[in-house]
């Protein structure tokens, strides 16, 4: 009777010890699939957000259209700079219902978005209205953002300066200041306006420790900023039928169409690409 008691206490330990391997190799299996279940979903999350907005938030999307010069010329530029990075740039010219963040987002079905740049200021005094919104947005669904102030010619470059860093406060991850300058003084001479250019970017550099952007047509920046701003980073618009903004300048933006057709936005908008990576982008951002 003894032998048979230890040969049952040894069964039920047996049994016991098979018991807890089998427990623990059933939830370390639903350990290693829940985490490569979360992995899955965070990788395709873009895509998840996308199938939600087209089912369950859709976005009425107006039949906006180019003229078939201007659709081909688009078509070639993104496919020139297939491997570049696209973004786009707004302002309150953009109404706020004609914005879908959630689209807008994960990008163009054809052109994915990856910054987005916003008008914040103009002139001595003047903010845009759309700005704190949509710079607020822009961080909420993972953009790139960068701000830009339009500079008036004829107006006082430290007030413009002191009138940006009111209203825009950049953190680290956004492109540095912009400055968008693309008329000419009435008022000034043009060096007068080259020397109060050069104070309105000391002013901002000093503050973000960091060279603006300058922003401007490319005509404008032959005839009147060349070799004034060396070792700046330069944003051209240039939207002629060319395979790049500039035959001579280096350039890091073009901003090549005003007519963009973007998905999530219910009107035209101008279209960027930055010439390099998403990477090389991102080193561009304020620490």
């Amino acid at each position: 009777m003894a032998k048979r008691n230890v040969k049952r206490k040894t069964t039920r330990k047996i049994h016991k010890k098979r018991r807890k391997n089998w427990l623990f190799r059933r939830w370390t299996l639903f350990l290693v699939l829940a985490v490569a279940l979360l992995g899955t979903g965070f990788y395709l999350k873009e895509k998840i957000a996308f199938y939600y907005a087209m089912y369950f938030n859709r976005f009425e999307h107006r039949n906006l259209s180019n003229s078939e010069a201007e659709e081909n010329r688009i078509n070639r530029i993104t496919g020139d700079y297939a491997g570049k990075t696209f973004g786009i740039d707004m302002s309150h010219y953009q109404k706020k219902e004609d914005v879908e963040w959630d689209s807008l987002s994960i990008g163009n079905r054809s052109i994915p978005i990856e910054f987005v740049i916003l008008r914040g200021t103009m002139g001595n005094k003047s903010a845009d209205k759309h700005f704190d919104e949509f710079w607020a947005l822009a961080k909420k669904h993972e953009l790139i953002r960068g701000a830009y102030h339009f500079y008036r010619a004829d107006e006082d470059p430290v007030m413009q300066a002191n009138n940006f860093l009111e209203n825009v406060k950049l953190e680290s991850g956004d492109l540095p200041p912009i400055l968008d300058i693309e008329k000419i003084p009435r008022r000034k001479s043009n060096q007068k306006l080259l020397e109060d250019l050069k104070i309105w970017c000391k002013i901002v550099e000093d503050a973000y420790g960091k060279k603006p952007i300058i922003y401007t047509y490319y005509h404008y920046y032959k005839d009147f900023l060349r070799g004034n701003f060396d070792g700046y980073t330069l944003w051209l618009a240039n939207y002629n039928d060319v395979p790049q903004p500039s035959p001579d300048d280096e350039w890091n933006f073009w901003q090549f169409t005003e007519n963009g057709i973007v998905y999530g936005i219910n009107t035209k908008v101008d279209v960027n690409v930055f010439n390099g990576n998403t990477w090389s982008l991102k080193r561009l951002t304020l620490d």
